[in-house]
């Protein structure tokens, strides 16, 4: 899309038949190496410090290669991105962000994983940090933990996606292209802010909680976290496919709820919570970087049909915006977590920038 607003649909077809649409296999790439930063004296937006944050973080190529900076999802983490699905379409030989040529930075968010998280020791004193405390540790990274000045790349997915444009905002003359993923320069709010609040308070209503002090997880954490997700990703299409009848969609739901829980109380309510005053577009006039934006047409947290995406984009001259068709292969907003339907539309871009 370059100044009427309108998205370009990737040609996948209705149905993604692959006979249509020759989709080249994962390749291998180089073994991460895993780093961690620490970042003296943090200073949130509230004021509180930490005398020390650490960031974990992965590389993969060279110093020497030209800096690409990628961002994963919230209460996810760097391992999210080296997937095959991710990183096997995009870092091996010859794909768009080629290891031998880029260096490739992937950290753990504030908040996740191997970052400083509340259930490092502070609990529910830990400060509650949004995406601007996020991204400036992530840039004190770059900087101060790799001396890198300048970057090639911001690629983000979801709440990555996000953490992109306030990079763009943020730190304009500091990339030479941003790609949002499955996300929107808009304000939270809609169904977006109203699911992410409910599973907040699902969990802080729990009496199991007590206000952050539990010894043991609340049980409401992992209904909560199965409910969000069933409701706000996956696919309508994608979910018809896997879970057709009653028995199927029990036993799908049966298999979720049975998995242990995945994180911490403390550290999800954080890492959600995190998005409440988002809100770039009164900035995107400062972007000075090439944006290509990409989207699915069957995004449960970022429906297209709003217009709030396409009025964005014609703020930021020669953005591009792709939208993903919706089919039985794709999954709503975790879509773009499978590079396939999109590296193409990378490459091209990257070599026009």
């Amino acid at each position: 899309m370059i100044g009427d607003g309108t998205p370009r649909r990737v040609a996948l077809g209705t149905g993604l038949a692959l006979g249509a649409v020759k989709l080249a296999q994962a390749a291998e790439f180089p073994t991460p190496r895993e780093g961690s930063f620490i970042a003296r004296d943090f200073r949130f937006h509230t004021r509180e410090t930490l005398p020390e944050l650490r960031i974990r973080y992965f590389t993969l190529g060279e110093p020497t290669g030209q800096p690409v900076l990628i961002l994963h999802g919230t209460a996810g983490s760097a391992r999210n991105m080296l997937s095959q699905a991710f990183a096997g379409e995009l870092f091996g030989p010859g794909q768009p962000l080629d290891a031998q040529r880029h260096f490739i930075i992937i950290p753990d968010a504030l908040g996740a994983a191997g970052s400083s998280k509340p259930s490092d020791g502070l609990g529910a004193r830990f400060p509650r940090y949004n995406y601007a405390d996020m991204v400036q540790a992530q840039h004190r990274l770059v900087t101060e933990g790799l001396g890198i000045r300048h970057l090639r790349l911001v690629l983000g997915n979801s709440m990555g996606g996000m953490h992109a444009w306030l990079w763009g905002v943020t730190y304009p003359d500091f990339m030479d292209a941003v790609v949002p993923m499955a996300s929107q320069p808009t304000e939270m709010a809609s169904r977006n802010w109203i699911m992410r609040r409910l599973l907040i308070e699902t969990i802080r209503q729990d009496p199991a909680y007590n206000n952050g002090n539990y010894t043991t997880q609340p049980p409401s954490m992992r209904l909560a976290d199965v409910m969000f997700s069933a409701a706000t990703n996956g696919g309508t299409l994608h979910y018809q496919r896997i879970a057709p009848t009653r028995e199927a969609a029990d036993k799908l739901v049966d298999e979720r709820l049975a998995a242990p829980a995945r994180s911490d109380a403390n550290d999800f309510i954080w890492q959600w919570d995190a998005s409440r005053d988002y809100n770039p577009a009164p900035l995107l006039g400062r972007i000075k970087a090439r944006v290509l934006a990409i989207n699915a047409a069957d995004d449960e947290r970022n429906p297209p049909e709003t217009g709030l995406m396409q009025a964005a984009m014609q703020r930021i001259p020669g953005a591009r915006y792709v939208l993903i068709p919706a089919s039985d292969q794709t999954m709503g907003h975790g879509t773009t977590n499978r590079a396939r339907f999109w590296r193409d539309e990378l490459r091209s871009f990257l070599g026009a920038v």
